[in-house]
C-alpha cells in the first residue's frame, strides 16, 4: 500500500527516523520542517497523508490542520505532539485531526497507525456501490465523501464523516462509544472517553437546526448515541 505521505517535524533527528520507517514500507516521502511549508506541501498534488508535528515554527501544526479543513482538503492527518493534556489532545480532533499521538512513541506503533489510516482511506474513498444513505432529511454520499441536511451540504472532517456514514447505515441502531471509537481507530487511551463525545458534539452543530435540543443525533444515556430520522416522531434524549 505505497503512498505519498509529508511528514512535517522540525527536528531533523526525528524526522529523519519517520521518513526512514515510512521508505521502508514503500512509501514516497516529503519532509518539511515548518508549518507554512507543509501547507504548500499539502496543496500541491494529492498527497495521502500528513504527518504533522504540533509544535513547529512559522505555523504551529493546530494552524496547519484548520487551514487545510477549512479549504475542504480530505488527506489523512496524524499530528505528532509532546503535549499529554486532554484539552490539548481534544483541540486536534476538534480541529480535523484524525489520529493523534504523544511523543515519545514507538516508531512501529506509529507505523502500525499509518497502515491503519491509509487502509481506512482507501477502502472509504474506494466503495462504488454509489449508494446515498439517507435518514430523513440527511443524506450521506460515501462515494462523494459528501453530506447534506434538507440539501444544504454540510462539511465534516475525515473522523466526524466516519461516525455519521457507521451511524447512517444503522438508523436507529444504539452505538456505543467502544463501537464508534472503533469507526476512528487508533486514538490514544488517555483521550478515549471523550473522543466520541467530542466528534458528536461538533456533528450536532452542523447537522442539527438547535445542537442543545438535538432531534437526529441522540444520547442514549449510559449507552451511547443513535442516528433517527426526526419526522418519525420518536421520543428525543437529550444531549449532553
Amino acid at each position: 500500500m505505497c503512498a505519498n505521505v509529508i511528514v512535517a517535524e522540525d527536528d531533523a533527528k526525528q524526522a529523519e527516523l519517520v521518513r526512514r520507517y515510512l521508505e521502508r514500507e514503500g512509501h514516497a516521502v516529503t519532509v518539511v520542517s515548518d508549518g507554512l511549508a507543509a501547507l504548500e506541501q499539502a496543496r500541491q498534488g494529492a498527497p495521502d497523508l500528513l504527518v504533522l508535528d504540533v509544535m513547529m515554527p512559522r505555523a504551529d501544526g493546530l494552524d496547519v490542520v484548520r487551514i487545510l479543513r477549512s479549504e475542504g482538503r480530505e488527506l489523512a492527518v496524524l499530528m505528532l505532539t509532546a503535549r499529554a493534556t486532554e484539552d490539548d489532545l481534544l483541540l486536534g480532533l476538534d480541529l480535523g485531526a484524525d489520529d493523534y499521538m504523544t511523543k515519545p512513541y514507538s516508531p512501529r506503533e506509529l507505523m502500525a497507525r499509518v497502515r491503519t489510516l491509509l487502509r481506512r482511506t482507501r477502502r472509504d474513498g474506494g466503495r462504488e456501490d454509489g449508494h446515498v444513505l439517507r435518514v430523513g432529511s440527511l443524506a450521506v454520499d460515501p462515494v462523494r465523501h459528501e453530506v447534506a441536511v434538507e440539501g444544504a451540504g454540510v462539511e465534516c472532517t475525515p473522523g466526524e464523516f466516519r461516525l455519521l456514514s457507521a451511524m447512517a447505515a444503522e438508523p436507529e441502531r444504539v452505538f456505543t462509544r467502544e463501537q464508534l471509537l472503533a469507526e476512528l481507530h487508533g486514538f490514544d487511551r488517555y483521550i478515549s472517553s471523550r473522543t466520541v463525545d467530542v466528534h458528536i458534539m461538533n456533528l450536532r452543530k452542523k447537522i442539527e437546526r438547535a445542537p442543545r435540543r438535538p432531534v437526529r443525533l441522540l444520547t442514549v444515556f449510559g449507552v451511547g448515541y443513535k442516528l433517527m430520522d426526526p419526522q418519525k416522531g420518536a421520543p428525543r434524549a437529550a444531549a449532553r
